[in-house]
């Protein structure tokens, strides 16, 4: 008999047990700890990091090459943007020829806003290609038909942007297209052409939706690392100065 009454009192514990709400047993305000340049190092903390930090900096303050000019983006023809989109299209043309594409690429297109540091004259650290390039893109090539580049001609002469190119000849007159050249020649509709850029261009970024109609070819070459690749190569930088995009009576003034 008492069994028959101790089940149920000692479910009945057990689920009154489960629902007994939290307490709070003590409540009290702390002071913010403000952070400044005057709080102290931790000197267990600085020391693990000291090694790493030695090594970084000397790795980011080596010369890789040097420059008696200015390298900047500003101008439809900058020296800076028109020598990294040469860089791109040499990387990339280097890697199609070794990767299927016999004729390599046609030319290369980047974006000014993807460059986003200038470097100035005298001699070029490792730093400044960092500064230059933060990010990670990578080279891609784009297979279009000569006909799909139509659309690449009529971004330029709508936008009269400062994009550098590469093996590309753009000539507009009051917002319409007047020259278009690849390579020296005219596009021939029907030929396939092969255009190195970035993945962020690749995908549409910067309004470039015209490469969505091409065929993506990824070569796991990132941008930073080509550029560091090519001006270790050149003990001194010679940027060019030939005119590849010409905007007569430009309207709307988009350079960065």
């Amino acid at each position: 008999m008492k069994n028959r009454f101790l089940i149920p009192v000692l479910a009945f514990l057990a689920l009154t047990s489960c629902r007994t709400a939290l307490s709070v047993a003590n409540a009290a305000t702390e002071k913010n700890i403000l952070l400044t340049t005057d709080l102290p190092e931790d000197p267990a903390f600085k020391k693990v990091i000291e090694p790493y930090k030695v090594e970084l900096e000397g790795k980011m303050n080596t010369k890789i090459s040097y420059t008696a000019v200015d390298l900047n983006k500003q101008g439809d023809n900058s020296n800076l943007g028109n020598l990294l989109a040469d860089y791109t299209f040499e990387g990339a043309d280097d890697w199609a020829k070794k990767n299927g594409i016999p004729g390599g690429v046609d030319a290369a297109v980047i974006n000014v806003g993807g460059i986003r540091s200038t470097i100035g004259k005298g001699d070029i650290l490792m730093k400044h290609i960092y500064e230059v390039m933060p990010f990670e893109n990578e080279v891609m090539i784009v297979k279009m038909k000569g006909s799909d580049l139509k659309g690449l001609y009529d971004y330029y002469a709508r936008t009269q942007k400062n994009n550098p190119v590469s093996r590309l000849y753009i000539e507009t007159d009051n917002g319409m297209s007047v020259k278009e050249l690849i390579n020296g020649k005219e596009v021939e509709p029907a030929k396939n052409y092969y255009i190195a850029t970035s993945d962020y261009l690749a995908l549409g970024g910067d309004n470039m939706a015209y490469f969505g109609k091409g065929e993506l070819i990824s070569t796991g070459i990132k941008l930073r690392e080509l550029f560091i690749e090519k001006f270790r190569a050149n003990s001194e930088i010679v940027p060019p100065k030939d005119i590849r995009l010409l905007f007569k009576n430009k309207k709307n003034k988009t350079n960065e």
